[in-house]
């Protein structure tokens, strides 16, 4: 297969997993009860897909406080004033009605693992015979005292969960006087989307190119060096924004003082920006570590990679970015996706008295925009490996764009087009 036609088959939201899948599957009907926590990537694949695997014999609520899905890839494009958040947003209708996932419009206060509950922050209970929790990420705001005060986290954006942040943030780079300065905080690896920052860096870049040609981009990167696609993005910084990108790396953020949007780090000088856009260190969603679930450096949740188990709690099973990641696996939009099918057989399988099938694989592409209109990507495959109990990167499965193009661009959207259609429609 042609690395163009690999690229594609990854992009057209990642059968490679669910194929094999559903030939462990049987579709007799059961009446058991799935809840699902969280309407991302994951959640979102996860209910459908249990409703199609089951034959949509099982009974399936997703819960989720939001009123549409927004897409955390491709919303850099937003900042840089080259798509708006509609075009990255999807509503949920289609899961109801197409498939019969009941959603409920709200957020979980409490999970009972022993007896098999779940409390909402209205006041009411789901029972579940499996829980299905993706509750993507949330911050270690403790990391950085500064943020505690009363507005600083309004003031100071991450914009690191696509929705409100993203629109105030792009309105922030806006309202900065031309010859500013926007500067990006980088945490410490592992963080949702490795090569995300870099890409928002050239989104910003991209805007000020054409609006505010005396601003600055400065990335201070708590790193050794790029975290992914490395080559790719300085050959971008180079030939797209000479002088409007300056990196910095092994710049760990401690503090920031968000009344003057200064960045205090642990070695270096502080620096105040004109628009500071601050992601901080990253673990497991908040109800995950409520929960006893993030048993990895209390951060991270582990779980069985044949079912997504977790090793803390029977009967629930964590997906996407909460979870402790095998190697070489990146916390990313269409892994979740991934994890999702696998996870929907794996709990179908299981609700049947069947095992789960015993062989995942997982496909992965990153697109990353380096100008409004080229692309570079980096693409993997993962397949279990019983011995080791883990998911392992297959030799010489994917690889890198020897160089951005617009082709790549036009498979990215693609890419986006066809899996949200795949999680949500």
């Amino acid at each position: 297969m042609k690395r163009r036609q690999f690229v594609q088959t990854l992009g057209a939201g990642s059968a490679v997993a669910s194929l094999g899948l559903l030939n462990g599957c049987a579709t007799t009907g059961s009446g058991a009860k799935v809840v699902v926590v969280g309407g991302g990537y994951g959640g979102a694949t996860a209910a459908k897909y249990v409703r199609l695997f089951s034959d949509h014999s099982i009974d399936v609520t997703l819960v989720e406080p939001n009123a549409a899905f927004v897409s955390c890839p491709i919303s850099n494009l937003v900042l840089g004033g080259h798509k708006t958040m509609a075009d990255i947003t999807t509503p949920y209708d289609n899961l109801s009605k197409r498939h019969g996932v009941k959603v409920v419009r709200d957020m979980v206060a409490s999970i009972d693992p022993a007896k098999r509950t779940v409390k909402l922050a209205s006041g009411g209970e789901l029972p579940y015979d499996r829980l299905i929790l993706s509750p993507g990420i949330d911050f270690m705001w403790d990391t950085l005292p500064g943020m505690a005060k009363p507005g600083a986290t309004d003031k100071v954006l991450h914009a690191w969960k696509a929705g409100p942040q993203t629109l105030a943030l792009r309105q922030q780079l806006e309202a900065m006087p031309d010859g500013g300065v926007y500067a990006l905080s980088i945490p410490l690896a592992p963080y949702r989307c490795p090569p995300g920052p870099y890409e928002r860096a050239c989104m910003v870049a991209s805007y000020f190119k054409k609006a505010k040609p005396k601003s600055k981009v400065v990335i201070f990167d708590a790193n050794d060096d790029i975290t992914s696609k490395k080559g790719l993005f300085m050959k971008a910084w180079d030939e797209h924004y000479k002088g409007l990108i300056e990196y910095r790396p092994k710049h760990k953020l401690v503090d920031v003082d968000a009344a003057t949007n200064t960045l205090k780090f642990e070695f270096n000088d502080d620096f105040k920006a004109g628009v500071a856009n601050v992601l901080p260190t990253q673990r497991a969603g908040e109800i995950a570590v409520k929960t006893g679930l993030a048993t990895a450096n209390a951060r991270w949740c582990e779980v069985d990679f044949l079912t997504f188990e977790s090793k803390a709690a029977k009967n629930i099973h964590v997906l996407g970015d909460a979870i402790q990641i095998a190697p070489g696996m990146p916390k990313s939009g269409h892994m979740a996706n991934q994890h999702g099918k696998t996870c929907a057989a794996a709990v179908v399988s299981l609700l049947q008295g069947k095992e789960a099938p015993s062989l995942p694989i997982y496909a992965n592409t990153c697109y990353s925009f380096v100008t409004a209109t080229d692309v570079v990507h980096v693409a993997s495959v993962h397949k279990y490996d019983a011995a080791q109990k883990t998911m392992l990167t297959v030799p010489g499965s994917g690889g890198l764009s020897s160089a951005a193009s617009e082709l790549e661009g036009q498979y990215a959207m693609a890419w986006a087009r066809n899996i949200w259609a795949d999680s949500l429609a």
